[in-house]
């Protein structure tokens, strides 16, 4: 009986090319390196979800961020079109991965994981071992780290800078129609938020993370705020913090998604806190107060909401460490999750969030 082998498609030859991981604690992995050889340094953390590495890389609440991920398969599917893409480019610093699949077999691959982070000029390397990895940065917390080749390079810490200001829109642009008209504060937002809101019949105004909304010469109106995700620690966004108290003075009915929650509760009054290694999968599981309802859900952040504002209440739980996952206004029409609502992973386990809030309007 005669059997045919099947050949794997072609892809580009590169020389085998090592660097390192080096761990602010002195840890370090070697891998090789499957993206763009240039030394990178920032926080290093792990996501969990099995799927989703175009969108998560495009992600602006990675910025600044050496991303692990913990699902040993990368690549396999390629890189869609950058209409499925969170941004126009990648917003990670670096990728860590443990199997990269150089030959992707999907029918919206426009090419490799490899020529995009090269493109995109993003080191990344593929090590064996990050289960060993990921269990280290769980008991020792997230910690900053860099990838290395010829030369070093300095520890950078994101958290000390406005990354928000970095990643925000530096224009107004108005897309959709309706009745309504939603104010995007643009922390870093992914696009899926605004192609939610689209669906939905309204007309979004998407703004800078700065921009003052209420000021004298204010050249639309809007009939809701919508606060959006973004990178690094709430408290540096302060200007975001004044526009969202303003807003809360008048009574918009305000929406914060991500980044939004932690900026809500800081302008109500409340406080935020670092996490020893934050959420980031598709798979947490959030408890909605007073109901026997649990959504699985997907989260970036690294931050944490760790004293809900005055007349302010829990709006939902994590079910694994019992962390604040949203809060909610005990009279006004003022709300945040900390979870994507937009992201869909099931696929619309929480899109109803959108709903609800445009229902306060």
């Amino acid at each position: 009986m005669h059997t045919q082998v099947l050949s794997k498609p072609e892809s580009i030859q590169r020389p085998a090319r090592y660097g390192k991981l080096i761990l602010e604690d002195g840890t370090q992995f070697e891998g090789l390196s499957f993206g763009y050889e240039e030394g990178k340094s920032g926080e290093i953390v792990f996501s969990t979800g099995m799927v989703g590495y175009p969108e998560a890389l495009t992600d602006a609440s990675f910025a600044g961020q050496l991303l692990v991920l913990t699902y040993p398969l990368a690549g396999n599917y390629g890189v869609p079109t950058m209409s499925r893409w969170e941004d126009d480019h990648i917003h990670a610093t670096g990728l860590i991965v443990s199997n990269y699949i150089d030959t992707p077999s999907h029918a919206q691959s426009t090419m490799t994981l490899s020529n995009w982070l090269i493109q995109e000029k993003v080191p990344a390397l593929e090590i064996k071992d990050t289960r060993l990895l990921t269990q280290h940065i769980r008991n020792h917390g997230a910690m900053l780290g860099k990838i290395v080749f010829d030369e070093d390079v300095p520890f950078f810490d994101p958290n000390q800078s406005n990354l928000v200001a970095q990643v925000s829109t530096q224009q107004v642009t108005t897309l959709g129609q309706g009745s309504k008209t939603i104010a995007l504060l643009d922390c870093g937002a992914k696009k899926n938020i605004v192609r939610c809101l689209l669906r939905r019949n309204v007309q979004i105004v998407t703004v800078p993370w700065d921009y003052n909304l209420f000021a004298n010469n204010q050249a639309f109106h809007f009939d809701g705020l919508l606060v959006s995700n973004g990178p690094g620690n709430p408290k540096t966004a302060t200007t975001t913090i004044e526009t969202i108290r303003t807003a809360l003075e008048h009574k918009i009915p305000t929406l914060g998604i991500c980044m939004g929650n932690h900026l809500l509760a800081l302008a109500a009054g409340g406080d935020t806190t670092k996490m020893k290694f934050g959420h980031r999968s598709q798979n947490q599981p959030c408890i909605m107060q007073d109901s026997p309802r649990c959504y699985i859900t997907t989260q970036n952040h690294g931050f944490v909401v760790s004293e809900v504002p005055p007349e302010f209440e829990p709006w939902f739980i994590n079910a694994n460490d019992g962390s604040n996952e949203g809060i909610k206004h005990v009279s006004q029409p003022f709300m945040s999750v900390q979870f994507h609502p937009e992201a869909a992973p099931g696929p619309v386990d929480t899109e109803w969030v959108f709903d609800y809030f445009l229902e306060k309007i």
